[in-house]
């Protein structure tokens, strides 16, 4: 039997269920030059369904200092975030407590992460069940979800400082 999502952010790993890194790069207004973006998702699939695997990942993000629904944070001037982001070998790792993801990053977003030394990173809480492994996610369908106001609005926001081995 699992512990239920409580108020007091109590949860299991199992609810949580699968966790996804989808990445893109691109131009911001009144920018020079490229952003590199990290979206981490779940599928849903937790063991007592998505809406207990949301609340379960609102509790694993808040326990590691994001602020979810809030505004955009820096982790290089928030000393309480405790979310890590390696890129090595063409591969971004991303690293929070109790969820670890790895993201075979092409090179177009591997130069825009290099150049900022610094990723964007939303972290939806919001399940996104049809965009599975080993299966294409079209620009439309990453745009639709990624700009969706209620995933935006439930999701924690988060430049991520690019960390890497040499």
């Amino acid at each position: 039997m699992t512990t239920p999502q409580t108020s007091t952010g109590t949860f299991t790993p199992a609810q949580l269920g699968t966790q996804i890194l989808i990445g893109w790069s691109g131009r911001q207004p009144d920018a020079d030059q490229d952003t590199a973006f990290l979206l981490s998702y779940s599928l849903g699939d937790g063991q007592d369904g998505p809406e207990v695997g949301r609340e379960a990942l609102r509790s694993a993000l808040e326990r590691a200092g994001l602020q979810v629904g809030g505004s955009i944070q820096d982790a290089a001037t928030s000393p309480g975030i405790q979310a890590k982001l390696l890129v090595q070998a063409g591969q971004a790792v991303l690293t929070l407590p109790h969820l670890k993801a790895q993201y075979p990053a092409p090179a177009e977003w591997l130069a825009a992460a290099q150049a900022q030394g610094q990723v964007y990173g939303m972290f939806a809480t919001a399940p996104w069940p049809e965009a599975v492994p080993g299966q294409p996610v079209s620009e439309d369908q990453l745009r639709a979800f990624a700009a969706d106001e209620e995933v935006v609005r439930t999701s924690a926001h988060c430049l991520l400082p690019v960390l890497s081995l040499g």
